[in-house]
C-alpha cells in the first residue's frame, strides 16, 4: 500500500507528540487525523500544559496548514455543568479585581444577571458551560484581567476546557510586557503558590519561571498558571525544589 502525504504527516505529528514527556502520550493517547494538511487532535490530556504543547508541536510539523483542537483536559474531579458554573460564578464574585465587573451566567437557554457592571465602559463577563467546556464572553479592561478570568475557570477541578472569548477594551496587544504582567497576576492570585519566590520573564512569547517551589505540586501548578496567559507560546519551568524552613 502506497503511503500518502497525509499518512506521512500523521506519522510525523505522532512522533513529535510522543517525544514530549509532558503530553504523556502513552497514558493519554491523542487521536490524530489529517485531511488536506489540516490536522485534528482529539482526546483527553493531563492538563492545560499538555494541551497547549500538543497543539504547538503539531503545528510545528512542516506541511501542516491548520489545526482543529478537540483536546479536552481529563477532569481532576467529575462535576456537572451546574457545579462548574457555580464555582466560577463565586470565584469571579469574590475576586477583588472584578468587583466593578458585571456578571451573567447561562442557565439552560436563559441568561441570569448575577451582578450589573459598576464602571465605565461597563466591563462584564458572560459564563456558559457545556459538557465541562467553559466559554467566557464579554469585555474586560486589560489582558491581565482576561487571563485571570480564564485561570479562575481552569482552577475549577471539573473544567475540561476554557474558550476565552473575552474582549479587552481598550484593545491591548499580547506583547511580552503584557504577557509577563498577566502571568504574574495569575501566579499572585493562585492560593496554591507562593508567588514571591517566583520570577517571571517573557521573551518572544516564551515565559520562563525561575525561583523556588516547595514541592512538585507547586512547581507544576506554577507552570499550568503560566500557560493560562493569553499569547503564551511556551513555558520554561526552571523552578528549583526547596523545602521551606
Amino acid at each position: 500500500m502506497v503511503e500518502t502525504p497525509g499518512d506521512k504527516l500523521l506519522k510525523q505529528v505522532e512522533v513529535v507528540l510522543r517525544s514530549e514527556p509532558r503530553i504523556g502520550f502513552a497514558r493519554h493517547p491523542v487521536k490524530v487525523t489529517c485531511a488536506d494538511g489540516v490536522v485534528t487532535l482529539e482526546g483527553d490530556v493531563k492538563d492545560i500544559a499538555a494541551k497547549k504543547l500538543a497543539l504547538e508541536l503539531a503545528a510545528s510539523v512542516p506541511g501542516i496548514t491548520g489545526i482543529v483542537d478537540r483536546l479536552r483536559v481529563a477532569p481532576a474531579l467529575r462535576m456537572g455543568d451546574g457545579q462548574i458554573r457555580d464555582h466560577i460564578r463565586d470565584a469571579i464574585l469574590e475576586e477583588p479585581v472584578f468587583e466593578n465587573c458585571g456578571l451573567r451566567v447561562r442557565l439552560d437557554s436563559n441568561w441570569q444577571t448575577v451582578r450589573a457592571p459598576n464602571a465605565v465602559p461597563h466591563p462584564s463577563i458572560d459564563v456558559s458551560i457545556a459538557e465541562g467546556v467553559v466559554t467566557l464572553d464579554g469585555q474586560v479592561g486589560s489582558l491581565s484581567h482576561k487571563c485571570l478570568a480564564g485561570a479562575l475557570a481552569w482552577w475549577v477541578p471539573g473544567t475540561r476546557d476554557v474558550i476565552n472569548g473575552l474582549e479587552v477594551a481598550p484593545p491591548q496587544e499580547a506583547d511580552d510586557a503584557e504577557i509577563n504582567e498577566a502571568v504574574r497576576l495569575v501566579l499572585e492570585k493562585d492560593p496554591l503558590i507562593n508567588a514571591i519566590n517566583i520570577r517571571v520573564t517573557t521573551k518572544n512569547s516564551v515565559v520562563t519561571l525561575d525561583g523556588v517551589a516547595v514541592n512538585e505540586g507547586e512547581k507544576e501548578a506554577a507552570e499550568i498558571d503560566a500557560w493560562c496567559g493569553f499569547g503564551v507560546n511556551r513555558v520554561i519551568n526552571r523552578l528549583e525544589l526547596r523545602q521551606e524552613l
